[in-house]
């Protein structure tokens, strides 16, 4: 009985007192009787002798404490002041019961010399295994495609009501896995059955997804055949207002210069002008695919991209970059090298001018357009113009506003280098125009591609948005403390929003006493008299306390995102 203390997980401490200190040439035998006992009720004590050298090595009057845990940081449990006489008793009815229980005195031993030990019960430790995953909760969806159930074979399962982790409902019905299982075996008849039938619905949803094309165009013309009576979306009032009627103006607009800039060119020749052909081809199907990224950016989150396709915007503008770069600039510095190399005599440029003064005038009612939409929309986010331009808020609109920038400054610099030409003669003013529209191109791409590249991979909101996100957190009761806080932007001032969050466990322990009868909780906690009882309890009130700290989380996100529109996705960790 002794022996097996060893592989208990019992704490143990042991209490020393001597009535009065033996001599030193009073010793014991080589082999000293031990002597030890069990005490009735809740906590289990141990005491046995030992004689007085050994106890003297253990420190005299001094309290001494052990651990079978292994942990070097365990104390001894603390008492109150008044336990010392208690101990004496205790220590005085050991010392009976060890003459009493041995018939006499220990040789050696002339006074009372005894050692206490302790034993304190400790619940012992679960060994959870794959059966206690059985009290695992199922949602309906996940029964029915998992365990190839029906609705109906669900209804006569037991429900259970939890909290919704969606914000657009309280609560929700979810199952046992292990009453899923077995209805499962009751409804299938074997887990082979089941297997067979699990693999099965798998080879027809892969074929499913090997012949979605084709039943999307069977959709489509079904759709053209009958008309389609679904409610518009609103992609097309997205090209109305706001960054869709920018892209929309200038791609009409350089689409036109495009025309009469080639015909200009075919007719002068003219290096520069071939330059600002292709400058206007540039902007006219970059703007086309910036226009194809906004009618994709407002497309609603599917199971595929749960987050979205806000950042279709950015995309679009970063490949836009790469157009400008490869298209516009390189074309321009491979059209003036060669210039260079081969110079030809250029004819009249009077419709040269013309075409470029109306480009002139086109382009810069463009920019206008896009310089205003950039205003309004820094100024609804508390952004200067610059600030605004530089962070990339609006990926469309500053494409636009930096092509047309371009436009205005290349259509300047091709009507002075040609009109050099016309004046000196000489053809190489014409193609250095041309290198320095194909510079100035490449200034502009290089410039949207860090922005755009900046804003895909990940980036932080201002610092002081930041701050009064996590002062709200940190003002409320449950709360102690924000760790590790992330705010980043996804794109149409959307903001994902994570904290690691260390909620006071006794604001949210009164949060759940608040919502309970204490009378009876009073009751529940006199009626305990057995480590079972103890641990049903406690069992009970602590998932519920854990129910209500899930509720705390929920209501912190539900605040934020009222409190800050821009705030779309929350997500709180508890620390």
């Amino acid at each position: 009985m002794f022996p097996s203390l060893a592989h208990r997980p019992w704490h143990v401490f042991c209490r020393v007192s001597l009535q009065h200190r033996a001599s030193l040439s009073h010793r014991s035998p080589r082999f000293p009787q031990l002597c030890y006992g069990w005490q009735s009720g809740g906590v289990q004590s141990l005491w046995f002798s030992l004689p007085d050298c050994r106890v003297a090595s253990l420190g005299l009057s001094k309290v001494q404490y052990y651990s079978t845990s292994g942990s070097s940081n365990d104390g001894p449990p603390k008492s109150p002041s008044n336990d010392a006489p208690t101990a004496e008793k205790n220590m005085s009815g050991a010392t009976k019961a060890t003459s009493a229980s041995s018939g006499s005195t220990p040789q050696g031993l002339t006074k009372a010399e005894t050692i206490q030990v302790k034993v304190r019960a400790v619940l012992k430790k679960r060994e959870y295994g794959a059966k206690y995953t059985q009290n695992n909760f199922i949602t309906a969806v996940r029964a029915m495609n998992e365990f190839c159930l029906k609705p109906s074979d669900l209804e006569q399962l037991r429900k259970i009501r939890r909290r919704s982790p969606h914000d657009d409902t309280e609560a929700f019905t979810v199952f046992l896995r292990s009453d899923v299982e077995a209805k499962a075996l009751d409804v299938w008849g074997s887990h082979e059955a089941l297997a067979r039938e699990r693999k099965l619905r798998k080879e027809v949803e892969r074929e499913y997804q090997e012949n979605i094309f084709r039943n999307q165009q069977l959709l489509k013309e079904y759709k053209d055949f009958w008309g389609n009576t679904k409610p518009r979306s609103g992609k097309r009032t997205t090209f109305l207002q706001g960054p869709g009627k920018v892209v929309m103006v200038a791609i009409c607009i350089n689409g036109l210069n495009f025309f009469f800039k080639l015909l200009a060119w075919v007719y002068t020749g003219s290096a520069s002008m071939f330059s600002e052909a292709i400058h206007s081809l540039a902007d006219t199907c970059n703007q086309a695919l910036l226009a194809l990224g906004i009618s994709q950016s407002v497309r609603n989150p599917d199971a595929v991209h749960p987050y979205g396709f806000s950042n279709m915007r950015y995309i679009a503008s970063l490949i836009s970059g790469v157009g400008i770069f490869m298209m516009g600039a390189g074309l321009s510095w491979y059209h003036g090298i060669m210039g260079l190399l081969h110079p030809q005599p250029i004819e009249s440029l009077l419709w040269a001018y013309c075409i470029l003064a109306g480009s002139l005038v086109s382009e810069g009612a463009t920019l206008l357009v896009a310089i205003n939409e950039i205003k309004k929309s820094a100024h609804q986010n508390g952004l200067s113009f610059y600030e605004y331009v530089m962070q990339s808020r609006d990926p469309s609109t500053n494409v636009v506003l930096l092509e047309d920038a371009a436009a205005v400054l290349g259509v300047m610099l091709a009507a002075g280098c040609m009109g050099l030409t016309s004046l000196t003669g000489n053809p190489y003013y014409d193609s250095l125009g041309s290198l320095g529209v194909g510079t100035l191109l490449g200034a502009v791409s290089a410039f949207l591609i860090y922005t755009n590249t900046e804003a895909l991979l990940g980036r932080s909101i201002q610092a002081e948005r930041v701050q009064k996100l996590t002062e709200f957190l940190e003002n409320d009761p449950a709360v102690r403390a924000i760790h590790d806080v992330k705010a980043t932007d996804m794109g149409l001032s959307k903001v994902r929003f994570k904290a690691e969050v260390d909620f006071d466990g006794r604001v949210v322990t009164r949060s759940y006493l608040e919502k309970q009868d204490i009378d009876q909780i009073l009751n529940d906690i006199q009626q305990v008299k057995t480590p079972e009882e103890l641990e049903n309890f406690m069992l009970k009130h602590g998932e519920n306390i854990i129910d209500t700290l899930g509720a705390e989380v929920d209501r912190l996100e539900k605040e934020l995102k009222q409190r800050n529109p821009e705030v779309r996705h929350v997500d709180l960790e508890i620390l």
